[in-house]
């Protein structure tokens, strides 16, 4: 059993703090917000994410977890702690990096013992030297430590599956003890260990967002291709997706990418490359596809219904994702300032991200179920694919509508059964 604390109960950090506690080890989870550590000592989550309720709950009874805001007291007794605090876009892109030294500098502050600092929030490439910097400059007096990357690899509704079956845990750190603590810690989750600098550890988790972005991109962009010569998208991804090289995941074409990751670190990457003198074209243009995706929903939606100037239109889903509350760049939120600067009422519902939604779009009407939503709306986008929607009843829905109109943003309808319903529909590359 060791001692393990957790800086910052977000997605990252109260997952992580959850999942360890759940190895068996003694975890202390630290954050700033006074309000949202005592919530989670009654219980209530700061975030949705299906099955942390539970985890967090049951590890917390059995003394596995606990909350605080002291650094002192997460600190005692602690061998590790992992930094996973938030590292927003700056105003020119770049990452903002703020929270990390500030955890850096309350760490060193307040350490006691030899301890191994774990960065898990996703940092440009360097970071963990000038953690080690701040750090060493803030001790009050010289204490051992070491700096260790361990990024996370977590996706927002599955990120517990995610921790606890990895695809693989990377660890960079100029210290080969230190990473060896950490990748003896990782042990029980039985993945490959890839062991490495810090930079190239930093490095790994960058790339492969970007490149997992890039494959969204490049699918939405293939999607505008096929609806011109008469392709199915949708089995275009299927008959690539059996390639070994390419893979099937990632391939599904939409509305884009959205959250807390993507869009931050394909910005943070190419503000990098454009640092050193680069001309990041590739990252740039996925950028540009992505964001062109939102408004495309909008001008396509329009040329069905003869413009949206005075009409009313309903948002299936909110939030960026399934099986997630999170709101960060969403693709409803450009979806619904567009409509709105173009004269539209719009409605919104969500299964799960209604209460997170309602201060970001102040001018969407929210509604408590898809069905008391498209009554009297002129048409409907699918933005977020929900299961939920995935099951409607069709036929009520086009009751409901004052004109059976639906743009499917996530292919999650047929379009045959569509037609054959009476439907005026139009989905992405289809």
């Amino acid at each position: 059993m060791k001692q393990i604390c957790v800086v910052g109960v977000g997605y990252v950090g109260l997952v992580t703090a959850a999942c360890f506690a759940d190895l068996g080890n003694r975890v202390t989870a630290l954050d700033v917000d006074e309000r949202r550590v005592e919530n989670l000592k009654k219980g209530v989550m700061p975030i949705y994410e299906p099955g942390l309720d539970e985890l967090v709950k049951r590890n917390f009874n059995a003394g596995r977890i606990t909350f605080t805001t002291s650094y002192k007291e997460a600190l005692k007794d602690a061998e590790y702690a992992f930094i996973a605090v938030g590292t927003p876009s700056g105003a020119d892109g770049e990452a903002d990096l703020q929270y990390v030294a500030a955890a850096a500098k309350s760490i060193a502050e307040n350490m006691s013992a030899q301890l191994v600092i774990i960065n898990k929030s996703t940092v440009p490439i360097g970071t963990g030297d000038w953690v080690a910097d701040i750090v060493k400059g803030a001790q009050p007096k010289p204490i051992d430590f070491a700096v260790v990357s361990c990024p996370e690899f977590l996706r927002e509704g599955s990120a517990i599956t995610d921790f606890t079956n990895p695809h693989r845990t990377v660890i960079g750190s100029m210290d080969k003890d230190a990473a060896n603590k950490v990748a003896h810690l990782h042990l029980p989750l039985r993945a490959p260990i890839v062991i490495t600098d810090l930079r190239t550890a930093e490095m790994i988790k960058y790339a492969s967002n970007a490149f997992l972005a890039t494959k969204i991109s490049f699918m939405n962009e293939l999607a505008d291709l096929c609806e011109l010569v008469g392709a199915d998208v949708k089995e275009v991804a299927a008959g690539m997706g059996y390639d070994a090289r390419i893979g099937r995941y990632f391939l599904d074409a939409g509305l884009g990418w959205g959250g807390s990751c993507f869009p931050k670190d394909v910005e943070a990457l190419a503000y990098m490359a454009k640092e050193k003198g680069l001309n990041p074209r590739i990252l740039n243009d996925v950028m540009n596809v992505n964001y062109d995706r939102r408004k495309a929903a909008v001008t396509r939606l329009s040329e069905m219904i003869g413009g949206v100037k005075g009409k009313t239109i309903g948002l299936l889903g909110l939030a960026f994702k399934p099986n997630t509350d999170d709101m960060r760049d969403a693709p409803s939120i450009d979806i619904a300032n567009e409509l709105n600067k173009a004269g539209a009422k719009v409605r919104g519902y969500d299964p799960v991200a209604m209460d997170v939604a309602r201060p970001i779009l102040p001018a969407v009407e929210m509604f408590n179920d898809s069905y008391e939503m498209a009554k009297g709306c002129d048409a409907l986008i699918v933005v977020t694919e929900w299961n939920e929607f995935k099951n409607l009843d069709l036929a009520k829905v086009k009751d409901l509508l004052n004109a059976p109109v639906i743009y499917d943003g996530r292919n999650i309808y047929d379009p045959q059964l569509m037609k054959e319903m009476g439907f005026v529909y139009r989905a992405i590359g289809r």
